[in-house]
């Protein structure tokens, strides 16, 4: 999906969410990035092809 340059991370990278943003409705609560990631306030995210992310709660796994 991203056209400029330097080329933003795929949806499925690690630091997908270091795309740039192409819509922000922050009254919503939730942005879209060039690489088709929906970011949500609460740290969820939902996937370009529809697969959501839970949040995450800040505590380590383990």
């Amino acid at each position: 999906m991203c056209t400029h340059e330097p080329t933003c991370p795929a949806a499925t990278a690690p630091d997908s969410d270091a795309a740039a943003t192409i819509i922000s409705r922050p009254e919503q609560g939730w942005a879209r990035l060039c690489n088709g990631v929906t970011l949500f306030d609460d740290t969820g995210r939902l996937l370009p092809d529809g697969r959501p992310v839970p949040p995450c709660n800040g505590t380590p796994a383990g």
